[in-house]
């Protein structure tokens, strides 16, 4: 299935595909050791037992993190929070429970458990698509309405009102599809071996799906990302009108915008990351689904399909790099642990 034809294309690009002599085929030897059936799958093993590590962890560190340090406990960092605790759920039950799929070409733990997966992996998907919105949202509430922002920073059930909006609206956008679609459709073309949900070839739901879970979530986040530049500039722009305006030192002493700019850049870096990781996939899904596969070769479907998995493994990276406050929390419950395996 999607093996053999990784396979099959590995070999098309290496092993001359435009006609080969004695010669050729003879130094090529090594080349096909290589692509034997057996070295990828133990190659393809590796890999992915690398990518569940990194997403394991490293969305585990943020949640630890945030349980350990106080401090972190505020609205904008417990949307970070359920974003890792989506991130952590793909890494730790979604991506294990495809990968015997993948290198076997068929789905040999049953139809509810198939079922399972596949609620479980759209959920978390689309919740941490959803969670990207909400914390782009939260940031531009703390830019544009800082006062009302500050003021509705102990009101936690408005947070968690929030965070189970996410988590509803994620339930269902596929979940009742995957459950029910195949008892309202009479032509069933899915096999027994294969695990894919009903809807697979209906290129209509696959649209409006999409439109939900990635279309709205990519314009959302890049309304409130442009949303908070503009305002910065602006910021920026009347600062320096003041200070070159003002005579006495205390009239200059505005706050700056610089805690506004890194805002702007953490916000951008999500963006990227998040239209890179989530444009490929939605734009071959509704394709590959009204073309029935014969306009895309399975393989690329594949590539981009774990290029939304992967977008998991990236969101903790990006958490140090934008947040000094998960920096600290980081290097405190990973210089704790290593105290306490010393001692032991």
């Amino acid at each position: 299935m999607i093996f053999d034809s990784l396979n099959s294309r590995l070999r098309h690009i290496f092993l001359f595909p435009n006609g080969t002599n004695v010669s050729e085929r003879n130094s090529s030897l090594s080349v096909d050791e290589m692509l034997h059936p057996e070295n990828i799958m133990i190659l393809l093993t590796v890999i992915i037992s690398i990518f569940i590590l990194v997403t394991v962890l490293g969305n585990t560190l943020v949640i630890v993190a945030f349980i350990e340090d106080k401090r972190l406990r505020n609205q904008s960092n417990f949307f970070l929070l359920n974003l890792a605790i989506c991130d952590f759920f793909i890494g730790a039950f979604c991506v294990p429970m495809y990968v015997p799929y993948l290198i076997t070409g068929k789905w040999m733990l049953g139809s509810i458990f198939c079922k399972l997966w596949l609620v479980v992996d759209n959920l978390m998907c689309t919740a941490s698509a959803l969670s990207v919105v909400l914390i782009s949202y939260d940031r531009f509430l703390a830019v544009t309405m800082a006062v009302t922002y500050h003021s509705q920073q102990k009101k936690h059930s408005q947070t968690v009102l929030k965070m189970i909006a996410v988590w509803v609206l994620s339930c269902l956008v596929y979940s009742p599809a995957i459950l029910l679609w195949d008892y309202f459709d009479e032509e069933k073309s899915v096999h027994d071996n294969v695990c894919i949900p009903g809807y697979f070839y209906s290129w209509y739901f696959l649209l409006g799906a999409s439109t939900f879970d990635f279309i709205l979530p990519l314009t959302s986040i890049s309304f409130f990302n442009l949303s908070i530049y503009l305002n910065i500039k602006i910021r920026s722009k009347n600062k320096r009108q003041v200070i070159i305006s003002s005579i006495s030192t205390e009239e200059s002493e505005i706050p700056g915008s610089s805690g506004d700019k890194k805002i702007a850049k953490s916000l951008s870096l999500l963006v990227c990351v998040f239209c890179i990781c989530w444009a490929p996939y939605s734009l071959l899904m509704v394709t590959r689904a009204a073309c029935h596969d014969y306009c895309i070769d399975s393989y690329w479907y594949e590539i981009t399909f774990w290029l939304l998995w992967i977008n998991s493994s990236i969101n903790p990276l990006l958490y140090p790099l934008c947040h000094k406050s998960f920096k600290r929390a980081f290097i405190k419950v990973i210089y704790k642990w290593l105290c306490i395996k010393k001692k032991e």
